[in-house]
């Protein structure tokens, strides 16, 4: 545990709880909050003491049945008899599930560079190896540095499309090349969807579990942290191959025992609500995405940002001389904004800072990427 790293969100909340008035560009959360149909299942929560007592490890059937007509008509993957659904509570425990399940201690995972840090601490806390492979310059899928990784005792790769920390949106061809490898090396690939709904300029999610002849070795993590407002209540799931059934139902018996049960009836009314909700919180995301772009573009002296066209990230890099947390400390003790030091995901060499505009409206964008230039500018002339 010691070895583990510690999270860097909780260290810059303290932060921005010392100093009031900081505009938070760090945290990965929207603005909006879960749609009326989700809030209005409580009642059907609360309407049959039954749902007061533990449920189904896996899930109860109203939300598994909800999520396989979700899979199907967005995602294009279709749960037959060798797959499974295990609703867990939120997309982290479904990883930490999966590493568990396929990994013994010592095992390798291979997680694309920079990575979301959960993943990497997931891995560590399993007694597993997670190795880093660099991703290039766009913060786009090396294949073959992917491959040149690979050991006898390499478990799975990883992908996060839409990314988390940098915004990238890995194209179809590279997912289906890295499913391919997995499957002709026999290991996992783990991919992470949390954010298949935000994908700009034409961008297009795509779930390799849709992958004909994918259903043995792919493991699909999905949430409603994101898309659907819901990052409190804890619901996500796995599509996992029917042969993991069995020992994840172990793992989370032993951890979670089931999903809240009122999140999980608050779920089933987030999808009935469906895509459309989502939908229509989108442009409001959008317009914050681009007055943050702008403005970082336009300070080329201080900031390097590659495309971004998915989830609600930017991870720019820029030339001030100090670490990464040392600048994240002065920008919010000395200009009010916070944004999250790109070390912590595994970005070790300059200063790389994730910046996240989801929870911001237009003049909260305007003005914290207004302090964040200003701050990056003051840092780079001293």
């Amino acid at each position: 545990m010691a070895a583990v790293q510690a999270p860097a969100i909780p260290i810059v909340g303290d932060l921005i709880r010392a100093n009031p008035g900081t505009i938070s560009m760090g945290q990965g959360v929207v603005g909006y909050g879960p749609p009326p149909e989700a809030l209005a299942r409580i009642h059907t929560f609360l309407a049959d003491p039954e749902n007061h007592k533990y449920q189904a490890v896996e899930g109860m059937t109203p939300l598994v049945d909800r999520i396989r007509r979700k899979l199907r008509d967005e995602n294009g993957v279709d749960v037959g008899p060798d797959r499974a659904i295990v609703v867990t509570a939120g997309g982290n425990m479904g990883f930490l599930n999966a590493v568990l399940a396929i990994a013994d201690p010592g095992d390798e995972v291979i997680i694309p560079s920079p990575y979301y840090f959960n993943h990497e601490m997931a891995i560590a806390l399993a007694s597993a190896r997670p190795v880093p492979v660099a991703t290039d310059p766009r913060y786009r899928l090396r294949l073959d540095a992917l491959e040149a990784a690979l050991t006898p005792r390499t478990r799975a790769i990883v992908t996060v499309s839409p990314n988390n920390p940098t915004g990238a949106v890995f194209p179809e061809d590279d997912l289906r090349a890295v499913n391919a490898l997995c499957l002709r090396r026999g290991l996992y690939h783990l991919c992470d969807e949390a954010y298949e709904h935000f994908v700009w300029n034409g961008a297009r999610h795509f779930s390799p579990a849709s992958i004909a002849g994918s259903e043995e070795h792919t493991i699909g993590l999905y949430s409603l942290s994101k898309s659907y407002g819901m990052a409190s209540w804890r619901i996500g799931w796995m599509v996992v191959p029917r042969r993991l059934f069995e020992p994840i139902r172990k793992i989370q018996d032993t951890n979670l025992i089931c999903p809240p049960v009122i999140s999980q009836w608050a779920a089933v009314g987030a999808l009935e609500a469906g895509r459309a909700y989502v939908q229509r919180q989108l442009p409001a995301v959008a317009a914050a995405r681009q007055i943050v772009l702008d403005a970082l573009l336009a300070a080329d002296d201080v900031c390097h940002v590659p495309a971004a066209d998915g989830a609600f990230y930017v991870l720019l890099r820029t030339p001030v001389a100090a670490d990464a947390m040392t600048v994240v400390r002065r920008l919010v003790c000395e200009h009010r904004v916070a944004v999250m030091p790109g070390s912590t995901f595994g970005v070790t060499e300059g200063c790389a800072l994730r910046v996240s505009y989801g929870p911001l409206d237009r003049d909260q964008a305007a003005e914290g990427v207004r302090r964040l230039v200003g701050g990056l500018r003051a840092m780079a002339a001293s």
